[in-house]
Parts: C-alpha cells; structure tokens; sequence
C-alpha cells in the first residue's frame, strides 16, 4: 500500500476514475444494446430516434477517454450502416 501522501491522494482519485468510468461504459453499452435490439425487432424508427442520442453518448465518451476515438468512431460507422441496412 501506498505511504506518501501524494501516492495516497492518487490512489483515491484512481478509484474515483475507475468507479465513474465504468458507470459510463455500462451506460454506453446498455445504449448500443438497445439500438441493437431494436434493429434486429425491425423497429427502424426508435432505432433511428435512439441513434442521436447514442452518438452523442459515445462521441462524450471518446472526449472524456474511456474508450479510444477510433473505438468511438467504429461504433458510430457501424451503427449507422446497420440502420441504412434496416432501411433499405
């Protein structure tokens, strides 16, 4: 364990970073879960509907670094060709 104040205060604030990190990767996952899931039920619109707002959740993920800015545009690229392909 650490015994230097500094070392002490980085540990705290690496446990607060991991805490609010992984409660934004599980906020994101759940999104594309449900874009997904709502893909594959042939439900274009609420899919289309939820696309903005998943965007946006991931292009703030991306910004703040829990996943990598190729990773952020990946899924949106991904997204957005499965529901072209629902469209059509």
């Amino acid at each position: 364990m650490a015994s230097h104040e500094s070392a002490l205060k980085a540990h705290r604030q690496s446990e607060k970073n991991r805490a609010r990190n992984r409660q934004f990767r599980s906020r994101l996952r759940g999104a594309l879960k449900s874009i997904r899931t709502a893909i594959d039920g042939k439900d274009v619109t609420a899919a289309e509907g939820a696309l903005k707002q998943t965007v946006s959740l991931i292009d703030k993920m991306a910004s703040k670094g829990v996943i990598h800015a190729n990773a952020a545009s990946r899924y949106k690229s991904r997204l957005a060709t499965r529901i072209a392909a629902a469209r059509a």
